[in-house]
């Protein structure tokens, strides 16, 4: 059997992973306040731990968005630097800060 050749890996693809991961982020947490009023009856069948588990899902998000913004940050800083050009974002983005008297 002949082999194929190999062809050349695509490129990675762009997603918005500061949306995904807040939106994850935002689900945990509201999947902690549904089960919340019902901890008790959860409690009662063994499933004690089911809200605490959605809030530690959203503080680990709260994580993966502060890492996600700042890997977002850095790979555009890494293009402006590529580009040549100043950064995007930041405080060297606005300018020089005003005198307020």
């Amino acid at each position: 059997m002949a082999k194929t050749p190999l062809r050349p890996s695509p490129p990675p693809l762009e997603a918005n992973d500061v949306a995904i991961v807040g939106g994850g982020t935002v689900l945990w947490f509201v999947a902690f306040v549904v089960l919340l009023p019902f901890q008790g009856t959860l409690s009662d069948h063994g499933h004690g731990s089911w809200p605490w588990i959605c809030l530690s899902g959203g503080l680990l998000g709260l994580i993966g968005l502060w890492y996600c913004r700042a890997r977002r940050d850095a790979i555009r800083r890494s293009r402006a630097a590529e580009a040549g050009a100043a950064p995007v974002d930041g405080p060297a983005a606005d300018g020089p800060a005003p005198h307020l008297d």
